[in-house]
């Protein structure tokens, strides 16, 4: 990276966790995507099996299987990136090998990484990657809410002469929860670390964002 920058180094380790995952990402926004356009037709199941629990499971599985969507695959996703986030924050925040960056121990890198001449811990100059960065921390819960806004399906309004559903009014709380509450929990967890958590966050969501904007255009 230019001047050793660390902060590049997350951005670059960023992209190339995004292009690992892509397949598996494109596949998690298509299927938000497909929920969204079911939703009507989940609602026509629920309304035509809703004395028969068995039926409707069936016939739910069965819309999920037609339109080729596997309810599981935003949440697989979310659960790959966990190991680099915990990885960022120890080499980073923690350091390796007892040995805190910038300082390097040439003993742990990999065969085809020369050690660097420089290491800086200022994001293009500015500020200390390692330390907390309020203004980074609100650009992660803002980038997240337009990133979850962009991918989580819309649930129809709710019919007021229906009887209560513990399964709608537990989809509707998981819904707002993941739309106003997430983010709220991304900015207190990209503060409490460090600001290269935070970084990982900002571009990891800005990728998402422009992944669903991309899918939901041409699909």
């Amino acid at each position: 990276m230019p001047h050793g920058d660390v902060g590049l180094a997350i951005i670059a380790t960023v992209a190339i966790v995004k292009i690992v995952l892509f397949p598996m990402s494109l596949k998690a926004v298509k299927t938000q995507k497909i929920m969204r356009e079911l939703a009507p037709k989940l609602k026509e199941i629920k309304d035509t099996h809703k004395d028969n629990r068995e039926a409707l499971a069936r016939a739910t599985m069965d819309a999920y299987k037609e339109a080729g969507m596997n309810p599981f695959a935003s949440i697989l996703v979310l659960f790959v990136q966990i190991p680099v986030v915990f990885a960022l924050y120890f080499v980073v925040a923690q350091g390796s090998a007892g040995i805190a960056l910038p300082a390097i121990n040439p003993d742990i890198l990999y065969w085809f990484v020369s050690i660097p001449s420089e290491v800086s811990m200022l994001f293009l100059g500015s500020f200390d990657i390692t330390a907390k960065s309020l203004a980074l921390a609100f650009a992660a819960g803002i980038t997240q809410f337009f990133s979850t806004k962009l991918t989580i399906p819309p649930l129809p309004p709710r019919d007021k002469d229906a009887a209560p559903d513990f399964k709608d009014d537990l989809m509707r709380n998981m819904n707002l929860q993941m739309l106003y509450v997430m983010p709220f929990i991304i900015i207190i967890v990209a503060y409490t670390f460090s600001a290269a958590i935070a970084l990982y966050f900002v571009v990891s969501n800005i990728a998402a964002i422009i992944q669903a904007l991309i899918v939901n255009k041409h699909r």
